[in-house]
């Protein structure tokens, strides 16, 4: 399919689908978080379509008289909450029939809230607490993504306190290093995530042994902002031999793979990852072997389908250097700063009497480090025109701070016509709920 872009100009003004965001700033106020509904779901269908030979499962026919296998899909989006948790979202995404990769108790919360199914939610982490891991039991979740013996030994004794059977895919780190930040690539051998393909097997065994645990996968995840499909094969090779390897010396009949999320797409530093590409990869190497698939997506959906609205409140030259400053910064975005993210900028409304110089944008925070882009060129901005601060719908919100003492800002969802305020402004009595003062 044609996948439509999340925003157009009408103009000069830039659109999400009706509305210009000059109308939800007016409206909404600024700094402000607008997500393009119709763009999500796009990216989903793509998703679904790049891997279309999946969706009908690649589980073998029984044969005659044979117990039929589970009635898992043959192909599962799980969305990665930790990318953007607002409910409208997550709530979008639950009536699409995506399930959720969660991280914590809170997500799980918030999964279950928005209406996922449990059944169709992996826990990941490399810290999941024992409150946790009896969260995820007690709701019936697909499965654990078991990352280390002693986490497997946890999750065993509650199981069987509870009268349970967990059931459990390992996280095997490949040693896989992908093109991306440091603070992102998580597939190498000296990541804290995941087990060697050794340790993945004698945890596999000890699966096998344990009363209260039930092996159903395998899992790697090998980093964010990936533009090559190379990586993931690379690591979807080495899970699969794990795989091979417990059921052919174990037993252990696994019933999918889980390959990850990390799919790049197209920002100021990049084009994006060939899903499609992938796709017909994978789909050749699963094909006979009777394993479903799942993905962890999480950028993919809501990176490009999300923007940062904000409003210039100072233009200054210092130093040589043009610096616009805008009401949002790294308490809003903190991603150009920590992980040295390259967001496209651009005017709301373009004004092309403007002379276009190299400037710096930052934000108002009491730190060097704040700023959401640097050294770009942009026709030069008066005080009150609004910046559009794009590929943001991912890690934006979700990592925002109240640093500074400045409140969260609003976001809104967009789908067509409609616009729903998704969260409210935080105001000052938000900042200090929870607190005592005696």
């Amino acid at each position: 399919m044609a996948e439509s872009p999340p925003l157009r100009r009408v103009g000069g003004v830039l659109h999400c689908g009706s509305h210009g965001l000059d109308e939800l700033a007016q409206t909404h106020g600024t700094p402000l978080y607008v997500y393009c509904a119709d763009r999500i779901m796009d990216r989903l269908e793509t998703l679904r379509e790049a891997f279309a030979d999946l969706e009908n499962g690649l589980r073998p026919a029984p044969a005659a008289g044979a117990a039929r296998p589970d009635p898992a899909p043959g192909f599962l989006v799980a969305y990665s909450v930790k990318a953007n948790p607002n409910l409208a979202v997550l709530e979008l995404l639950a009536r699409a029939g995506a399930g959720a990769d969660i991280v914590s108790g809170g997500e799980l919360y918030r999964a279950r809230r928005a209406g996922v199914p449990a059944g169709r939610i992996v826990f990941t982490g490399v810290g999941k607490s024992r409150d946790e891991l009896r969260q995820g039991i007690e709701a019936g979740i697909m499965s654990f993504h078991v990352e280390s013996a002693q986490e497997l030994d946890a999750l065993g004794a509650l199981a069987a306190g509870m009268g349970a059977v967990a059931p459990v895919a390992v996280r095997v780190n490949p040693d896989v290093h992908s093109p991306t930040h440091e603070f992102t690539s998580t597939g190498h051998a000296n990541a804290k995530f995941g087990v060697s393909p050794d340790e993945a097997h004698a945890l596999y065994r000890r699966v096998a042994e344990h009363r209260a645990l039930r092996a159903v996968g395998v899992d790697v995840h090998i980093g964010s902002q990936i533009r090559d499909p190379a990586p993931f094969l690379r690591a979807l090779g080495v899970v699969l031999r794990v795989e091979n390897r417990a059921r052919r010396e174990l037993g252990v009949d696994l019933r999918y793979v889980d390959l990850g999320g990390g799919f790049g797409i197209s920002d100021g530093a990049g084009g994006g990852l060939d899903v499609r590409a992938l796709g017909g990869a994978v789909v050749a190497r699963l094909r006979g072997r009777g394993l479903s698939l799942v993905l962890e997506p999480g950028r993919f959906l809501v990176g490009d389908a999300g923007v940062l609205i904000a409003s210039v409140l100072y233009v200054k030259d210092s130093g040589g250097k043009t610096f616009v400053v805008t009401d949002a910064g790294m308490t809003e975005l903190i991603r150009p700063s920590h992980y040295g993210g390259v967001h496209e900028v651009s005017l709301v409304r373009e004004d092309g009497r403007a002379p276009v110089k190299r400037v710096d944008i930052v934000g108002p925070v009491c730190e060097q480090g704040d700023f959401l882009a640097r050294d770009r060129r942009l026709p030069l901005p008066n005080p009150g025109a609004l910046l559009c601060v794009h590929q943001a719908g991912a890690y934006g919100f979700a990592m925002a701070s109240n640093y500074n003492s400045r409140p969260r800002p609003a976001e809104v969802l967009v789908r067509g016509d409609s616009v729903a305020l998704a969260r409210r402004r935080e105001d000052y009595d938000d900042l200090v709920r929870g607190e005592t003062d005696d």
